[in-house]
């Protein structure tokens, strides 16, 4: 076991935990955003570089600070690390520079994007960005295809988290897509056009953080605030068939899978629950999602709590000792 304190908070883990998940163990404000971290999918991480934070001590036996900031979500814990989040001018002045290169080919497509209202760029960049823009040359543009009989992609949205290609490699039978190109002109695209058929093509929808693949068979049908999430569950011979269905009135305007409190899948589901199971009658409805008070869903809806999640109790606040 390792102790590493965070933000002030000291908590005890596993030996090879990194300080992105140590930080989720805690919880609340000091948790680092990540964009392209799963911690379902092998491999992900360390290519956004939101999560960055600075260790301000390396371990007990050696206390001097790390000469940069790291990857929280790829560096592990050692014993009496020390670091800083969200007390660190620098991580937050880095955190803001890093938004605004996410942004820079980004296009300002939020009022008709599907994504909206539940993008984890759109969070970040409210909570991190600037209110204005320093680039001047023109943003990257690429044609909306077709990449399978549900899926739709919009290159134009596309941040190059390889989420969906971690995705379609390890949940699926074969992966036909992938990055293209290199540089500037890095894309996400299958090979000559292919379509994406499997089972469950549908999960790159839900693992992508921004609106580059989008559900075709919801585009443009509601706005997620004015829809009602309901858990839901099948019996369904491919998956789990526990699922997210999203209602108005007696209507299942479409169906997601279940995701925790850092917006990543519990189980995913096959294209059969997600895109052909749309009447109340192949469901049996268990009740209200619970939704989190940072969601836009929940304004106006649900009463008020605490922003963020709960601090874990078994982390200890260090209390600094008062000035003479």
């Amino acid at each position: 076991m390792a102790t590493v304190t965070i933000d002030g908070y000291t908590i005890e883990v596993e030996d090879g935990t990194t300080i992105l998940e140590a930080a989720r163990k805690i919880g609340g404000e000091i948790v680092p955003p990540t964009m392209c971290y799963y911690s379902k999918l092998k491999g992900s991480g360390g290519k956004c570089r939101t999560c960055l934070v600075k260790v301000a001590q390396t371990s007990a036996q050696n206390t001097r600070p790390m000469p940069k900031l790291v990857a929280s979500c790829s560096t592990p814990v050692q014993d009496g690390m020390v670091v800083q989040n969200i007390t660190s001018p620098e991580v937050l002045e880095t955190r803001k520079a890093i938004v605004e290169f996410l942004l820079i080919n980004h296009p300002l497509d939020c009022p008709v994007c599907d994504q909206a209202g539940e993008c984890d760029l759109q969070d970040l960049s409210f909570k991190h960005g600037v209110d204005t823009s320093r680039f001047d040359e023109g943003k990257r543009e690429f044609d909306i295809i077709d990449i399978g009989p549900y899926v739709k992609l919009h290159m134009n949205r596309c941040i190059l988290c390889y989420r969906c290609v971690f995705t379609a490699n390890q949940i699926t039978n074969g992966r036909i897509h992938g990055v293209l190109y290199r540089g500037d002109a890095s894309e996400i695209s299958t090979f000559i056009k292919n379509s994406i058929d499997n089972d469950f093509s549908g999960n790159v929808i839900d693992v992508c953080p921004v609106g580059a693949l989008t559900d075709k068979t919801f585009r443009f049908k509601s706005r997620v605030w004015f829809l009602k999430p309901m858990d839901a569950h099948r019996d369904c011979p491919t998956c789990s068939g526990k699922a997210v269905v999203w209602m108005h009135g007696d209507d299942i305007y479409r169906v997601t899978a279940r995701k925790d409190q850092y917006h990543e899948v519990e189980d995913f589901i096959c294209n059969t629950c997600r895109f052909e199971k749309k009447s109340t009658s192949d469901w049996v409805i268990e009740g209200p999602r619970k939704i989190m008070r940072t969601s836009i869903i929940s304004v106006n809806h649900y009463d008020k709590e605490k922003q963020g999640s709960v601090i874990n109790p078994v982390a200890k606040k260090i209390q600094k000792p008062a000035e003479k």
